[in-house]
């Protein structure tokens, strides 16, 4: 077996789960996203076609999918039961079979109503296979289970984040007058390799130019004096991601440009200060929001300053979490073992940290020097 987390993990989150669906009256659970499924099942797996976890109430759990799937999945998870079907059969169906064998056909079956797995042409197949089902939304409810990290999580988040920090030093040292984002790309790629990391994604390496470009794409075209290289790297290991966001100037860097990385950094260090469990999300947003928009950094502020993080997978469609963020108009709070992504960013220039809430407070999971460095 090469479980990330022993089974007592795996253990706790099943009886999270079993709770909400107790309190919901479900007989039957269908577990589909990627990350849900790796959150409960172990199992980072694709969906090149249809495959799902059905959780009963009492008993085991019942993997669905791809006969070709099944040795890495038994490598995997701790899941002892599985259905597994051919590629010419429909996986639907194969669900709806289940789910009658468990004596579930008339019950309350809970889905994810905002699953990317579950469009409206497979719900209505899936009903018309099961239609004595009453079918109860369980949206949002993983999210929130997954909100809170274990320690071991936090371990696994820990190690992402020094990977990502040995990647920026590579980074910097790959980058100057000539080199190209490309080129800094590829470093950063080694670094990640060679110290563990997944293979799938590295990160955000582009031009920094203006208030719109931390998704900028990665180039070839040299930089030239005076440029400015952002790097937002994506740390991950066995899903789980780290995030940092550094600046470097290619060339001298200018009194503009040191003196703005100097008020970023001095507008996140006051919203660091602030987070503590039981601090408001939306409160914690404005500190940094309303002091760039005072300050004049930037005409307007459209986006977050914070998102959770976690586990995703290379292949789910879903790069972040965004079921915890950071917004004026937001109405939840941070709790102790929440891990975020929390980011400034003004002309060119983005700083960002991984960042934990603890007991009392906060700690930075990354770190690497936070300044705007000259190449």
């Amino acid at each position: 077996m090469t479980m990330l987390f022993p089974i007592d993990e795996y253990d706790a989150r099943v009886k999270r789960v079993r709770e909400q669906m107790a309190a919901r009256n479900l007989d039957v659970l269908i577990i589909d996203q990627s990350e849900f499924l790796a959150y409960l099942t172990g199992f980072l797996i694709s969906e090149n076609m249809y495959r799902a976890c059905l959780l009963p109430r009492d008993g085991e759990p019942v993997m669905i999918l791809r006969a070709v799937d099944l040795g890495p999945f038994s490598d995997s998870s701790w899941l002892q039961r599985s259905v597994a079907f051919a590629d010419w059969e429909d996986p639907i169906e194969v669900l709806a079979d289940t789910v009658r064998s468990l004596g579930c056909a008339t019950g309350r079956v809970g889905l994810d109503e905002d699953s990317y797995c579950m469009p409206l042409s497979r719900f209505k197949h899936l009903s018309a296979q099961l239609p004595d089902a009453k079918f109860v939304d369980f949206s949002g409810v993983m999210a929130l289970l997954r909100a809170r990290k274990s320690a071991r999580e936090i371990a696994v988040l820990r190690r992402a984040a020094a990977i990502g920090d040995l990647g920026i030093d590579a980074a910097l040292k790959a980058a100057g007058e000539g080199r190209s984002a490309r080129d800094a790309a590829a470093a950063v790629y080694q670094v990640f390799m060679q110290e563990g990391a997944d293979a799938a994604r590295a990160g955000i390496i582009t031009a920094g130019v203006g208030n719109a470009f931390l998704h900028g794409g990665l180039t070839n075209q040299p930089l030239a004096k005076g440029d400015v290289l952002h790097m937002e790297l994506l740390p991950y290991i066995d899903g789980y991601s780290a995030r940092l966001m550094r600046s470097a100037v290619i060339g001298d860097l200018d009194p503009r440009r040191s003196q703005l990385a100097r008020r970023l950094i001095e507008i996140q260090d006051r919203q660091f200060e602030a987070m503590k469990p039981g601090a408001a999300a939306a409160d914690l947003d404005a500190l940094a929001r309303d002091a760039m928009l005072a300050d004049g950094l930037r005409p307007d502020y459209p986006n977050i300053t914070g998102y959770s993080l976690g586990c995703y997978p290379a292949h789910t469609p879903r790069t972040s979490d965004f079921s915890r963020v950071f917004l004026p108009n937001v109405d939840w709070k941070l709790e102790e073992g929440m891990v975020f992504h929390m980011y400034v960013s003004a002309d060119g220039i983005a700083l960002s940290e991984t960042v934990l809430v603890t007991t009392t407070g906060y700690e930075c999971l990354t770190r690497a020097p936070r300044q705007v460095f000259r190449v």
